[in-house]
């Protein structure tokens, strides 16, 4: 597969400073910026189907008027939160 290039974009020299400040021993400002959006994309994708499944939700709560008790979804989400950190704490 042939590769393409991102095009390049004008920074402060501020900005460049600090960018290569945190880069990491052997790291490239070019593994970087791939590491970057490749992390960007991905909580795209992410935040993409969250709102997703959100607008699926509301939709049908509109539809049906029926709803889950607020209680409910806390209590679930507690339980959750639990379970993980218990698997954490071991």
């Amino acid at each position: 597969m042939k590769t393409a290039v991102i095009p390049q974009i004008r920074v402060e020299p501020e900005l460049r400073a600090e960018l290569e400040s945190v880069l990491r021993q052997g790291e490239t400002l070019t593994d970087f910026v791939e590491t970057t959006v490749r992390n960007a994309i991905a909580f795209r994708r992410v935040q993409t189907e969250f709102h997703a499944r959100a607008q699926a939700a509301s939709d049908e709560y509109h539809r049906s008027g029926v709803s889950v008790p607020i209680d409910a979804v806390l209590d679930k989400l507690q339980s959750k939160l639990d379970a993980k950190r218990k698997k954490l704490a071991r």
